[in-house]
């Protein structure tokens, strides 16, 4: 019996490959994104304990170390907004790379689908010829 070959194998192998490239792309914009969002988290944490040190340091130094304070907070909340913004920009690119990857899945599902589907049909075909085969050995002779 002689192998199943399938004739888009090439064609299967570039959407393969398109697919874990897309993963990939999307893989790095997850991580663009998750790399952005920890330092939102980074940059509160830092403000908070700039606003708890600046009442704190009232009673000692006085009223330059508050408007130092205020502007270290000031650019740390312009900071904050930045962060935002940026975030907002890389959950675009994350989505635009989430559907290119589905996309790009789905193109090669159906390959795969296709190729199951002709290699069924080859079994069948061979089955079928292997039992004529059969049923015409076994024939009396008249």
């Amino acid at each position: 019996m002689k192998r199943f070959h399938f004739n888009l194998e090439k064609v299967l192998k570039l959407r393969q490959y398109h697919e874990q490239e897309a993963k990939n792309e999307l893989g790095r914009a997850i991580s663009i994104l998750t790399t952005i969002e920890n330092n939102i988290t980074q940059n509160a944490i830092i403000r908070s304990q700039a606003v708890q040190q600046r009442f704190a340091g009232i009673n000692t130094s006085g009223a330059v170390s508050m408007l130092s304070w205020n502007s270290y907070i000031n650019r740390l909340e312009q900071e904050a907004e930045r962060l935002l913004e940026e975030a907002a920009r890389a959950e675009l690119v994350v989505e635009e790379k989430r559907n290119l990857y589905m996309e790009a899945s789905r193109e090669l599902k159906i390959m795969e689908k296709l190729k199951e589907k002709k290699e069924k049909e080859y079994r069948k075909e061979m089955f079928a010829a292997e039992t004529r085969e059969l049923d015409d050995r076994h024939k009396p002779a008249l």
